[in-house]
């Protein structure tokens, strides 16, 4: 999911709305759609997932390219950042909703 969706949103709003390329909706539509349920649940579950893949990459990539023996304080220190990250996640689009 995140390999699909993270680069249409980049390519959106890094690209084709602050270049001209396409018409940026206005704050007040955003504002809308992100305070729509689903879209808040798919918003949501969508970072949870990038946050989680992400640390699960960068556990490995320290397991294996840098030999850390320290295996269990890396997994906590990995997923307890992805969790923070889920947390604030939740409180910025709860606010933004």
């Amino acid at each position: 999911m995140a390999a699909v969706f993270l680069p249409i949103l980049v390519l959106l709003f890094g690209l084709a709305f602050p270049l001209g390329w396409l018409d940026a909706p206005d704050y007040g539509h955003l504002r809308a759609v992100v305070g729509h349920p689903l879209t808040f649940v798919v918003l949501l579950g969508l970072f949870v997932l990038m946050l989680v893949h992400s640390a699960h990459r960068f556990r490995y990539t320290l397991y294996d390219g840098l030999q850390i023996k320290k295996k269990q304080t890396v997994a906590v220190l990995c997923y307890g950042a992805a969790i923070v990250g889920s947390v604030a996640t939740l409180v910025l689009l709860w606010a933004a909703a």
